[in-house]
């Protein structure tokens, strides 16, 4: 029955819980977005290759 106590009560296992979690989330939201960040992207390449060829 301790051992069981002190299992419940080990918290060194949410950290990759927490860490899953962020990662889930972030990759839904790029999924989501996916189209508005590929066009800013590609935005933001096209001002850069046009910017550097005036310099």
């Amino acid at each position: 029955m301790h051992h069981l106590k002190s299992f419940l009560k080990d918290e060194e296992g949410v950290g990759v819980v927490e860490i899953i979690l962020i990662l889930v989330v972030l990759i839904s939201l790029v999924l989501i977005f996916k189209n508005q960040l590929t066009s800013l992207v590609n935005s933001i390449f096209s001002k850069i290759v046009s910017q550097s060829n005036s310099v």
